[in-house]
């Protein structure tokens, strides 16, 4: 595929983007520096300045990366960081009035009319449950716990959040709830071992979901949606080579973004910055990557896909990038949610969570129970599953 420059700007004496957030349907940008926790707004047409965002002192007075999400429709950009929640649009910043609590993260529900966040105006186990606010009311409910990011599908009414445990973290599906109303929880679900994972991407298509992260290594997972089938697993950089850990392989580790992956315009593509200066395009359904150059040569930081199909790269010298790519456009499937809720059903909110779901890998499937009954797992098996089989043992 042909990747051509755009236009490249300098950010501010040359920082380092950790983040970008590109707006599902408007040509706006988010970018998060992480070392002073300001966030940046660009035109993504052009990557001219819109807006410049100074973090916000939460109660306690440390400087946090902030959490971001875009409005689904509008031009609107939630700011939390543990303090009031702000709120930017083209004619400046203001606080979100109304809101009970400090967040640490938000995000809009699909339709734009309420918000969830965490943790609760209670002190809730964000394991358990969240906050949803209606935002025409200012009415307060209560939504099921997640605490990493929520994804929704391109297609709507579906989204996708992680709930995140050091022994095993969980992909919860839940169906958008009418206006106003919290999601509805799923019994279908992802499991993926340990924790530390960044927030899932859905490709532009809905066909498949990538998720980043780990607290131990970099991994990258890609699954097939609705089929929630494994068709990518793979550490990028180099394996772990056990606890401790050299200091080298822990550079080389750190170098990685958590943020370095996107779906690009084309079907089934998949880009992943390096620390190495290049974006490798990787094509799923062929099982082909390529690698391109990008113009500074530098480290990538952050990597993004704007609602125009443009990526948009960040690098470790503070330079921004916006690359066309030739190739048509993903439309998305209206029959991919449709087939997925056609093959689960809502769990019992009264009863204990775990206990109703349906896990997969993107391997094996398990049934409710059985994980209480397996006995047997090899050093190949995940982390979580082995430590399943010690308990079992136990018992």
């Amino acid at each position: 595929m042909t990747v051509e420059t755009v236009t490249r700007v300098r950010v501010g004496g040359g920082v380092a983007v950790g983040r970008v957030v590109c707006h599902p349907r408007l040509p706006l940008i988010a970018g998060l520096d992480s070392g002073r926790g300001v966030v940046y707004i660009w035109d993504a047409s052009d990557l001219r300045t819109l807006g410049i965002v100074e973090a916000a002192a939460p109660d306690d007075g440390r400087t946090r990366l902030p959490a971001v999400a875009w409005h689904p429709e509008q031009p609107v950009l939630l700011i939390a960081n543990g303090g009031p929640v702000r709120r930017w649009t083209p004619s400046g910043m203001s606080a979100f009035a109304g809101i009970p609590a400090a967040y640490r993260n938000v995000a809009f529900g699909p339709d734009g009319r309420t918000m969830w966040a965490i943790p609760t105006a209670t002190g809730g186990d964000t394991r358990e449950c969240s906050d949803v606010l209606d935002l025409a009311t200012g009415a307060l409910g209560t939504g099921p716990g997640w605490d990493t990011g929520v994804a929704a599908h391109p297609a709507g009414g579906l989204v996708l959040t992680l709930r995140s445990n050091q022994g095993a973290t969980l992909g919860i599906f839940a169906r958008a709830g009418a206006a106003g109303a919290a999601p509805k929880v799923l019994r279908r679900a992802l499991i993926l071992d340990v924790d530390g994972y960044e927030t899932p991407i859905f490709s532009p298509d809905g066909r498949y979901l990538a998720i980043r992260g780990n607290a131990y290594v970099n991994t990258l997972d890609v699954f097939e949606f609705p089929s929630l089938d494994n068709v990518l697993s793979t550490t990028l950089g180099e394996p772990s080579p056990g606890y401790p850990y050299p200091q080298e392989w822990l550079d080389r580790m750190r170098a990685w973004s958590r943020h370095n992956i996107a779906f690009g315009t084309r079907p089934g593509v998949l880009w992943i910055g390096t620390p190495t200066g290049t974006l490798v395009e990787a094509d799923l359904g062929n099982q082909r990557s390529e690698g391109h150059d990008i113009p500074s040569g530098a480290a990538v930081t952050a990597l993004g896909a704007t609602a125009g199909g443009d990526l948009v790269v960040a690098d470790a010298t503070g330079e921004l990038t916006l690359l066309a790519t030739s190739a048509d456009r993903a439309v998305a499937s209206r029959s991919a949610v449709p087939d997925f809720l056609a093959g689960t059903s809502d769990v019992d909110p009264r009863a204990d969570l775990e206990s109703q779901l349906v896990l997969t890998d993107g391997a094996r499937t398990w049934e409710p129970g059985d994980l209480g009954t397996v006995d047997t797992a090899t050093d190949s098996d995940p982390t979580w599953l082995r430590i399943q089989v010690q308990m079992n043992h136990a018992r």
